[in-house]
């Protein structure tokens, strides 16, 4: 009688754990059942729109993998290398250090490396979650990293070999463009916007003057204006320096953007939330720097940092003012005779560096704004 018991709960036990066993597997497989009828069959039309995607998908990635992987060649270092009918990522691995770091002197690139690593070390404690004391990493990124960044880059000092900016370029030039202009426009524009909503009509007239200006300029006839005419206004002897004016006038056009963005966010703050503050004793600025502009930036990240992806692909207009950038060394290095018919390769590398680049930017400005929503969510 007792092994016919233990029999039975030996095999409700093995019953049991079987179920264990297969339950998440089938509970995963309905998660993503529910998950596709949801997002992807949700209605005709819906229905419709998947399948003419997954068509223009199948017509389009077979051929496009065959070009760029399977035929594609790799290896040598000169044209003759690019015997297939695929691509030639010869050209792309041949200029690889100039698509970086342009015409920068080589026995100096690592100075760029360097500067670069210290940016990650750097930028890493101010966009990680759980960081103490951010502020004073905040005050290493903003005020200490660029004055160390531009002795490395520039040089002619500590024994540095000194590196005329004409000579920096690639993509070098295009992070170094959008840092500096994201860190300067971003005060510079929550001013203007605090300027345009002040009681006072003389600071109110300016900040609405200068952002309407801005805004309703093209940035090429800012570009243009900066680095071919500004200069026939400087008296004799004095020289500015061609990307100093190009970062001052990207500065001045963003700002204007930047400031109807942090606009934006302090609309969005409730009013009781100031005579709140208000009641409390606080005096306008500390109302403003304590209390409103806190939440008006956190309701303002998801449009700074489309701002901020604009600014990084719109440093591709340098190449017209003469400097050369990823875009501007890839058309350089079109232009080498031994090189022709590399286009679609230069320009699909182009393509997908500010793919990664822009990507990266959206996806830490989403995980930004998720975790801003969970602090909410747990206050």
């Amino acid at each position: 009688m007792t092994d016919h018991v233990s029999a039975a709960a030996l095999g409700a036990s093995s019953s049991l754990s079987s179920a264990r066993h297969y339950r998440p597997a089938t509970t995963r497989l309905q998660t993503v059942l529910r998950w596709i009828r949801r997002n992807l069959f949700s209605s005709v039309p819906n229905t419709f729109l998947t399948i003419l995607v997954v068509g223009a998908l199948t017509w389009v990635l077979p051929p496009l993998f065959t070009w760029a992987v399977a035929q594609a060649s790799w290896a040598g270092s000169s044209r003759a290398a690019c015997t297939s009918d695929g691509a030639c990522w010869t050209f792309i691995k041949v200029h690889l250090g100039f698509f970086a770091y342009g015409s920068y002197p080589v026995g100096d690139r690592w100075r760029v490396d360097l500067v670069g690593l210290l940016l990650i070390l750097a930028g890493y404690p101010v966009l990680r979650a759980q960081t103490r004391h951010r502020g004073r990493w905040a005050i290493l990124l903003f005020l200490v990293f660029p004055v160390v960044a531009g002795v490395l880059l520039a040089g002619g000092i500590f024994g540095l070999r000194y590196v005329d900016t004409s000579q920096w370029g690639g993509l070098m030039l295009d992070i170094v463009i959008t840092f500096v202009n994201a860190c300067a426009s971003l005060p510079l524009g929550i001013l203007l916007a605090l300027g345009r909503r002040s009681k006072a009509p003389v600071l109110r007239l300016f900040a609405t003057c200068y952002i309407e200006f801005w805004r309703g300029v093209p940035l090429l006839s800012v570009l243009f204006i900066a680095t071919l005419m500004l200069p026939l206004f400087l008296p004799n002897g004095i020289a500015i320096d061609n990307l100093l004016r190009l970062m001052i006038a990207m500065m001045m056009f963003y700002s204007a953007y930047m400031a109807e963005v942090v606009r934006g966010g302090l609309q969005g703050v409730a009013k009781g939330q100031t005579e709140a503050a208000a009641s409390l004793g606080m005096k306008p600025w500390q109302l403003q720097l304590t209390v409103v502009l806190p939440q008006a930036i956190r309701l303002a990240v998801p449009n700074i940092t489309n701002t901020v992806v604009d600014l990084f692909k719109d440093t591709t207009l340098v190449t017209i003012i003469g400097l050369a950038d990823v875009f501007g060394s890839v058309s350089r290095a079109l232009n080498d005779t031994s090189w022709l018919g590399m286009a679609t390769e230069g320009y699909v590398f182009t393509a997908l560096v500010f793919f990664v680049c822009c990507g990266a930017m959206s996806g830490y400005g989403r995980h930004f704004e998720r975790r801003i929503g969970s602090h909410h969510a747990r206050r």
